[in-house]
């Protein structure tokens, strides 16, 4: 799977602020995703990230 980084993906699973969107902000063995709605990062392994992929947010 390509994912690039600063594109904006949708995951199955929502952050605790209700947003399911997030913004790659870094790819390798682990993703750092920036969540849309609050803007907080986190650091996700990239097996996780592939599995619960939804998609590509629109802007």
């Amino acid at each position: 799977m390509e994912l690039l980084v600063g594109q904006k993906i949708k995951l199955k699973k929502q952050h605790p602020c209700g947003e399911n969107k997030w913004e790659i902000q870094r790819t390798g063995m682990d993703f750092r995703l920036k969540c849309l709605g609050c803007g907080h990062s986190v650091m996700v392994p990239r097996k996780l990230v592939e599995k619960n992929f939804r998609g590509f947010a629109e802007d």
